[in-house]
């Protein structure tokens, strides 16, 4: 049987739209016109949050000022409500990248909103003589400055859950920092033998490289707290009466929590897409170092027999359908496929804040897109790099150790103490022969025993002190 529908009316003629459905005509075109991703908006939870949140806003300020009826008013506030409660995200169905500037979105929440209002004053879908999509629920305001408010507030909140997850990334690095504190090692320099440091040291170094991109990454996100909302169509605020731009931007605040202003010039924001660049950029400083990380956890856990093998990570899965007993570094590997996809999206981001014209950017669906996949991958990329990897690595001490008192590196230690030249023979000679720095030395008069033995400690060759700086 033919499941019952409805008709509905737009500029291009009557269409048939399933019965039970909250969304209406403009949403039905733009699944048909959009064919793109097979992603809809709801897999985007925090911007279905956000829209709601602005439609409640803007339906309380246009009671306030007396342009919508209470009982509108109140009908389209408890929907708006039950969205932001998790309810009905399944009916926003347009492909999250689309034509027209995210008019699709807007209409697709006007809609929804509209019908689950008219069930709330008792009447069926579709029934828009007694409340309108357009004229209620969008009253006094337009894509370009709904569209815009709801991806700032939605990238907000995916931010504060990336913040969250980055802070147990670094609180995984630092308490490895202090289990290794003692550990001594050879650090690297362009993959050659440098001088010897701690592992706590290393990982020390793991730690404030995700402290120092937090602080950066909340610096970013306060400029994203700034909104066009009440610009209307191109900043000039057309249909939106004396007083709502103040009246929504409180309202607004208060159902979110955050502390948002509205922009100075709303001609500027309602076409400049600046704030997205610069968030996108930290990202992508947050992608490229921790790729960098990854990148020394695979290198330093190579082997275990064959490669540097100075620790280990923890397995979690076979490595290998040919070779039994291979384990990979999967968790380090798939954060680094995050890292390429983060960069990626940068560009997408930057080519679209630059693409628009005059007084519009017509792409912001594509920066949406790339910034909640930056955004939501990034944060389960940091959550399970610490809890499925850092967490379990392990140190092979003894291994460490060796290293550093076979290294030729450990010379430079000596250099103050026998002088460059000596330094510089000791150098060679125990590169040909493969016999220990500090075996030549002793041999050499070059120093007494209980001098070397002082100069060889772990806290004289890394450093002042070998507990890290955290």
């Amino acid at each position: 049987m033919t499941a019952p529908t409805r008709s509905e009316h737009d500029l291009l003629g009557d269409r048939d739209v399933p019965a039970a459905a909250y969304w209406g005509i403009h949403t039905l075109r733009a699944t048909e016109n959009f064919p793109i991703t097979g992603t809809p908006i709801s897999a985007y939870p925090h911007l279905i949050d956000a829209l709601a949140a602005v439609k409640e806003a803007a339906a309380l300020a246009n009671e306030e000022l007396g342009l919508l009826a209470p009982e509108k008013a109140a009908a389209i506030v408890a929907a708006c409500r039950e969205i932001r409660a998790g309810e009905l995200h399944d009916q926003f169905v347009v492909d999250v990248i689309q034509g027209g500037a995210g008019t699709s979105t807007n209409m697709n929440a006007n809609e929804v909103l509209a019908n689950r209002a008219l069930e709330l004053l008792g009447h069926a879908k579709g029934q828009y003589e007694f409340l309108h999509p357009n004229e209620d629920v969008n009253l006094g305001q337009s894509t370009n400055d709904v569209y815009p408010t709801a991806v700032k507030i939605a990238t907000v909140f995916a931010v504060h859950g990336l913040l969250k997850a980055m802070s147990v990334l670094q609180d995984a690095f630092a308490r490895k920092a202090v289990e290794f504190r003692d550990v001594l090692k050879m650090g690297r320099t362009q993959l050659q033998d440098a001088v010897p440091m701690t592992l706590g040291q290393e990982f020390s170094a793991y730690a404030v490289m995700i402290e120092e991109d937090r602080s950066r990454l909340a610096e970013a996100v306060e400029l994203i707290h700034e909104i066009n909302l009440g610009a209307t169509a191109i900043g000039t605020g057309l249909n939106a009466p004396a007083g709502y731009t103040e009246a929504v931007r409180r309202h607004l605040a208060g159902i979110t929590g955050l502390p948002l202003v509205t922009a100075a010039n709303l001609v500027e924001a309602t076409q400049d897409c600046g704030a997205f660049v610069q968030m996108s950029g930290v990202l992508k400083r947050i992608a490229v170092k921790l790729s960098k990380s990854c990148n020394d956890l695979r290198l330093l856990s190579s082997g275990p027999r064959a490669g540097l093998g100075e620790i280990n990570l923890p397995p979690v899965q076979a490595g290998s359908s040919i070779m039994p007993g291979k384990v990979n570094p999967v968790i380090p590997e798939v954060v680094n496929q995050v890292a390429f996809e983060v960069i990626g999206n940068d560009v997408a981001i930057t080519m679209a804040a630059e693409a628009g014209q005059l007084q519009l950017n017509a792409f912001e669906p594509i920066i949406l897109h790339s910034l909640s996949e930056s955004v939501t991958h990034l944060e389960r990329a940091c959550v399970t790099l610490a809890e499925r990897c850092v967490d379990g690595i392990t140190a092979n001490t003894e291994r460490l150790r060796a290293t550093v008192e076979n290294s030729i590196g450990l010379v430079t230690a000596l250099n103050p103490h026998i002088g460059y030249t000596a330094a510089t023979d000791i150098a060679r000679e125990a590169l040909v022969t493969g016999r220990g720095v500090a075996e030549l030395v002793l041999e050499k008069g070059l120093l007494p025993a209980e001098r070397l033995a002082g100069l060889l400690r772990p806290e004289v060759l890394a450093g002042s002190s070998t507990m890290p700086a955290i």
